[in-house]
Order: structure tokens, then C-alpha cells, then sequence
């Protein structure tokens, strides 16, 4: 038999609807490969193989029975530790939330068990989402399964989806969800080698996922090719009246409208993302990108977004604001870890219990977001923040009258070492450069692998759609996918 870990999304569902397996063995296969990496790669918080063998047995008495399969049947996938899970510990990878079960479940969780997914685990991250580097657990550092050449220094798997990216990438699960504030899906996609999409702001429900940003956090699917992701991203999507920001559209059919011929698409190329100093095997395989988009059809023409200077702060001023603001709920009261000194008060309480429970990159963005939220700079800060993401959005608004989908590379460098950047968080920072324009924009964006660096590891490119185009998005990247022919993966090491 092929060896099944070596299967995505598509080959894993047909194979078990055709009978060539059973979801068991899928299961079995792929918890055993968990196992012998986790040790290694730390991918995982929780793992639960009994869950992804329950999940299995049922799709396995379902198709003997002749009852019909769901999109996601006989797939085992690792679910973000952000997705509220119900019975099974969800901790948004902080000390705060330990111990925390939920009695209910995400919606997003439950679309995919609705579709026949089982569940291998809970995946490990950067604390509440806050990373690009998945060095901010309070679980150890997730490593990447990529090593470069020359040494074994252990390298990032981006962030903050890093466990789903390594998990992915060294195939211990054939797919994994993601959430994307500020490119938390696609900087760790490009990292690792896989594809990683984040649709547009309200496509999958924001209900029981622990909260980072409100209006920029968006769940999205993260698998080895774009075929993958659509079949994911569809089980993931749809309405949910229990979400306001939800959006009340019918989810399309993004799998079988897959197609890589691009005549008569336009494909913008903005000049402000041509930043000084840009890593140039970044440079090359931009070019590179657009000369694929050229050979399937597309015309290339370059566009303006002039605000795109300002993303970046614009950004690192509403993010910490919303997350002040969301993580006031964590304090000790109602669930998670408790800090209650000999003789203390309830606001001594709140203290000890969030100096405790907090991580370091937590601590700082919650006083950012509470100082740009005070009286004396709430108009000085967080009001021009909202102007400028105003003016960022509109340049795409303006830009996407010319053209179809925007191509840019999905991050400024590849996979740097673990703490190589931890010591400067403005360095840290910077890796988001290229993805949070279209998070600011609530606009969808895609990463696919578009080749290896003179280190030998992977790069992104980035392809950005209007709001409500997956389709476009999913079809121009699957064009890359097939002109890249990206066929390199990490060398067993663990």
C-alpha cells in the first residue's frame, strides 16, 4: 500500500470512498507519524488519536452502509489550539488558558467534522496568535521539519500557525486550520514548503475561535497544494448567525470551479512592494511568478498602492488595540489559571494572575494596545490608524478596477533561524511587511510554494483577490502551483 502520510486532502477522500483503504488505516497511519515527530517538532499541544480513530470508524460504517460520505471523509487533520474544542483542552498556546475544556465547539471545528474530518490533535502557536515565529508558547518553540544544508540550526516554521505549517509540511497531517490576523496563515505556508489561504473577512465564522484582533482574525486552511485548500476552505466556510461579522453568502464551489488558464486576467504587480534592500532570491522569485501568470494567459500590469508605507504601523497600532481590549477577559475568575496570593484582593487577584498566565510578547502588545487607547492618544493613535486603514483599503478598491488578482511575495526572507529574531521585536515585525495589507483590507490571499533559495528552503508568492473572489485567488495560484512544480520537502530528520 502507498504509504498513506504521503497523501493530501483529494487522494486521502477518494481513496477511502473508492475502498482502496479504510479511514482506520488513514487514522492509524497518520497517528503513529504523530507520534514519532512530536518529540521532535513540538507541532502538537494536545494529541488525540483516539479522537481521528473515532472519527474514522464512523466514515468506515458509513460507507458500508451505503450512506453518502462528506467532502472531508477519512481525513485526519490537526486543528489551531484557537478552535474551541469540545472536551478537549483548548489553551490558544498560554499558560492563562491551561487546563481550560470547552463545552462546546467552534463552528468551523464542526463544519469539518460535519464533512467526515477527524481530529489528530490540537495544534501548537505563537501565545493568543502574537508571532511570526511560533517562539511566544507557552508550550516550547515549535521547529520547523526544514533544515537548511550547511547546518542543523533548528529554524522557525513561521507564525502564528506554526504548528499547522510544521505539522503540514512534514507530513504528520495531511492538512491543518489556520487563522490569519496579519498573515499568520501565509508567512508560515511560506516558510514550510505548503499552500495556506485566508479568505476574505467574514467567510468562515469567527465563533469559538479564541480571539487576537476582531476585525482582522480570520480562519482559513492549510494543506499541501491549492486543490487541498479549496476542498477544506469549502467544508470550513458558510453563514453562522452566531457570528455578527459572518457573511450571510451562499459558500461557492471553489473545487470544481478550479482552473489555472488565466487569458484574459489581468494580474497587478504593485511597485511600492519592490521595497530597498529585497532579499533577491525574494526578487527572483517574484519574477519569476509573474512569468508563469504571463505563460497561462494572464496580462501583467503594474499598479500603485500608495499607502502600502503605513500598513505596517497601522497595523501594530489596531491589532494591540483590539487585543487590550479582548484579552481583558482573562483574569482569573471564571476559567483558566487562578494566582491568589495569602491575603490578597481582587485586584491583586488580576495582577498575579496575568503577570502569571501572560507571556512576554502578550505583556507588550496589551500595553501598546492600551496606551494608543487612552484618553490622552486615542485620537493621536488608534482614530489615524482607522483613517489610514481606510485609505489602504481603498487603494486595492482602486487598483482592482484594472486588474483581476495582485501578485507579491508572501514574505521578505525565508525561514530564519530560531532566535535570530527574537531579541528585536521591530525585526520581528517586519516579517509581516508583505501580508498585512490585505488583512487590514479584509481582502482574500493566498501563499503557494514558488520554489527553494540558495539555502535550500522554501519561498511564498502571494496572490491577493477582491473581497468575495476566492476563486480568482485559488485559479491564479493554482497556475503558479503548476508552473512551479514545487516538488521539494523537508529531508527526514526526526
Amino acid at each position: 500500500m502507498t504509504d498513506l502520510t504521503n497523501l493530501g486532502i483529494a487522494a486521502l477522500r477518494d481513496g477511502v470512498a473508492k475502498g482502496d483503504f479504510t479511514a482506520t488505516e488513514v487514522a492509524t497511519a497518520f497517528n503513529a507519524a504523530v507520534e514519532a515527530a512530536q518529540p521532535a517538532l513540538n507541532a502538537f499541544i494536545v494529541t488525540t488519536p483516539d479522537k481521528a480513530l473515532e472519527s474514522a470508524a464512523k466514515v468506515d460504517a458509513d460507507r458500508a452502509a451505503g450512506k453518502a460520505l462528506g467532502t472531508m471523509a477519512g481525513v485526519p487533520i490537526g486543528m489551531k489550539d484557537l478552535f474551541a474544542t469540545k472536551g478537549t483542552q483548548t489553551t490558544a498556546a498560554s499558560k492563562i488558558l491551561e487546563g481550560f475544556t470547552p463545552q462546546y465547539e467552534s463552528t468551523v471545528s464542526q463544519k469539518l467534522w460535519d464533512a467526515g474530518a477527524g481530529m489528530l490533535g490540537k495544534l501548537n502557536l505563537d501565545q493568543f496568535a502574537m508571532g511570526s515565529s511560533n517562539e511566544t508558547s507557552a508550550f516550547g518553540n515549535v521547529i520547523s521539519p526544514w533544515r537548511r544544508p550547511s547546518d542543523t540550526a533548528p529554524l522557525a516554521p513561521g507564525g502564528s500557525s506554526g504548528g499547522s505549517s510544521s505539522a503540514v509540511a512534514a507530513r504528520i497531517a495531511p492538512a491543518a486550520t489556520g487563522t490569519d490576523t496579519g498573515g499568520s496563515i501565509r508567512q508560515p505556508a511560506a516558510f514550510t514548503g505548503i499552500s495556506g489561504i485566508k479568505p476574505t473577512y467574514g467567510r468562515c465564522s469567527r465563533w469559538g475561535v479564541v480571539a487576537f484582533a476582531s476585525s482582522l482574525d480570520q480562519a482559513g486552511a492549510m494543506a499541501r497544494d491549492v486543490t487541498d485548500c479549496a476542498i477544506m476552505l469549502e467544508a470550513m466556510a458558510g453563514f453562522d448567525p452566531k457570528d455578527s461579522t459572518s457573511l450571510n453568502l451562499p459558500v461557492p464551489e471553489w473545487t470544481a470551479g478550479l482552473n489555472a488558464d488565466m487569458k484574459g486576467k489581468k494580474v497587478g504587480i504593485p511597485r511600492e512592494y519592490r521595497l530597498d534592500g529585497m532579499d533577491p532570491d525574494v526578487a527572483k522569485s517574484w519574477d519569476d511568478g509573474i512569468a508563469w501568470l504571463k505563460d497561462a494567459g494572464a496580462e501583467i500590469v503594474e499598479i500603485s498602492l500608495p499607502h502600502t508605507k503605513y500598513a505596517l504601523p497601522t497595523y501594530y497600532i489596531i491589532a494591540p488595540a483590539e487585543a487590550s481590549s479582548n484579552l481583558a477577559r482573562y483574569d482569573g475568575v471564571r476559567y483558566g489559571l487562578r494566582d491568589l496570593p495569602d491575603g490578597a484582593g481582587l485586584q491583586d487577584m488580576y495582577a498575579a494572575t496575568r503577570a502569571a498566565g501572560f507571556g512576554p510578547e502578550v505583556k507588550r502588545r496589551i500595553m501598546i494596545g492600551t496606551y494608543v487607547l487612552s484618553a490622552g492618544f486615542y485620537d493621536a493613535y488608534y482614530t489615524q490608524a482607522q483613517k489610514v486603514r481606510t485609505l489602504i483599503a481603498r487603494d486595492f478598491t482602486e487598483a482592482f478596477q484594472q486588474v483581476d488578482v495582485i501578485l507579491v511575495p508572501t514574505a521578505p526572507s525565508s525561514a530564519f533561524a530560531l532566535g535570530e529574531k527574537s531579541a528585536d521585536p521591530l525585526e520581528m515585525y517586519l516579517n509581516d511587511v508583505f501580508s498585512v495589507p490585505a488583512s487590514l483590507a479584509g481582502l482574500p490571499a493566498m501563499s503557494v510554494p514558488a520554489g527553494l533559495d540558495r539555502s535550500g528552503l522554501p519561498l511564498g508568492l502571494q496572490v491577493i483577490g477582491k473581497a468575495f473572489d476566492e476563486q480568482g485567488v485559488l485559479n491564479a495560484s493554482l497556475a503558479l502551483e503548476q508552473r512551479a512544480q514545487f516538488t521539494a520537502r523537508p529531508a527526514k530528520w526526526w
